[in-house]
């Protein structure tokens, strides 16, 4: 079975520390921004479930853009590598990077 979304953007920031990933989502008609790092998710926008088996990124989630920023990642002063990523761009540089 291939990993979720949520399974592959996290691989990708293992693979890649030095970047943090801002995911802006629709889920369940709702707008969700998330952050990526480490291969953790949090929701910067709803409240995050302290179970990590709950996914912040489910699978029905309709990805709007992906954000590559250097971290460490500063809301205040963001430092971004690409913006606005659509979901078929970000899925070369997953695959790009094995993941």
């Amino acid at each position: 079975m291939a990993d979720s979304i949520a399974d592959r953007l996290e691989q990708y920031t293992i693979k890649r520390p030095q970047e943090v990933l801002i995911v802006k989502a629709q889920i369940d008609g709702e707008f969700d921004e998330i952050a990526i790092f480490k291969g953790f998710s949090s929701s910067l926008v709803r409240s995050t479930a302290s179970d990590p088996e709950v996914p912040v990124l489910p699978s029905g989630a309709e990805i709007l853009s992906v954000d590559r920023l250097e971290s460490p990642y500063n809301p205040n002063n963001p430092r971004y590598l690409q913006q606005g990523l659509s979901w078929e761009t970000m899925g070369s540089l997953l695959s790009e990077a094995g993941v």
